[in-house]
């Protein structure tokens, strides 16, 4: 029961990795908030993790709104007695030609990957400061680590968590607040299917194709399932990782980019 006691907030966690990692975390004796846009999968993700015994909350909010963002972190607060650990894991996946991206798209993928992170982070840090203790994982991706063909507004959305998870790092390490970044690689999620139709849309050729030609670049010949990043997360959300900070951790099978 590594984190047993502590208490987190996880945005997108009412599916895919964000719920991956808040399954991890009720097993491991921690009290979870998640927060998502959507009734129905809040509900369904709140009545299993409720299955392990612990305190869980479902809360509706935007992240890209930052007085949301607010609210979120007061309601969790008042429902779980504080926040030791946040992970921002709320995202969106748009793919297109640079040429084609819209003002729209751009500012969809940014609101809600960088701006979402950047409103939670402000919201919860003052509460941690306090405390002098707290833990902040940001998903970012391998996306956020190299260079890709088709996604340039997500790769830089990705980049700019990466940054802002190197800066904050510095900032609060007198703190007691360690701040770190998982980045996986190609998971198994609804994510991971709009990437494959998207780059196919963008490129001329088939889903199924793009999907070939990612799986040659993982080493391990599969995409990870959203549970195989639920154990590093634990790792940074606990004690043992009290010395790691700024650090950026590919969870990916393997992948190289040729």
């Amino acid at each position: 029961m590594k984190l047993e006691g502590l208490r987190a907030l996880i945005t997108g966690g009412n599916g895919g990795i964000g719920l991956a990692i808040a399954n991890a975390f009720v097993n491991e004796g921690a009290d979870v908030s998640i927060v998502g846009t959507n009734d129905a999968k809040l509900s369904a993700a709140t009545e299993v993790l409720e299955r392990s015994g612990r305190r869980v909350v479902g809360i509706k909010a935007d992240v890209s709104d930052a007085e949301e963002c607010r609210r979120a972190v007061e309601n969790t607060i008042a429902s779980l007695q504080g926040i030791d650990i946040l992970v921002n894991g709320a995202g969106v996946y748009i793919s297109r030609r640079f040429a084609d991206y819209t003002v729209e798209e751009y500012s969809r993928v940014m609101s809600v990957n960088v701006d979402g992170t950047f409103h939670m982070c402000q919201a919860v840090l003052g509460h941690m400061t306090d405390a002098g203790f707290g833990r902040i994982i940001n998903i970012a991706s391998s996306a956020g680590k190299w260079a890709s063909r088709n996604q340039a507004v997500y790769n830089m959305s990705k980049h700019a968590v990466i940054g802002l998870t190197r800066c904050l790092a510095l900032e609060y390490a007198l703190s007691g607040i360690t701040v770190n970044a998982l980045c996986p690689g190609l998971v198994h999620t609804d994510m991971s299917d709009a990437l494959e139709q998207e780059q196919a849309a963008a490129i001329g050729t088939s889903p199924s194709d793009v999907h070939a030609a990612m799986l040659s670049r993982i080493a391990i010949g599969r995409y990870l399932e959203p549970e195989e990043c639920g154990p590093l997360a634990v790792l940074l959300a606990s004690g043992e990782s009290s010395a790691m900070t700024g650090q950026s951790i590919m969870v990916d099978g393997g992948m190289v980019f040729v």
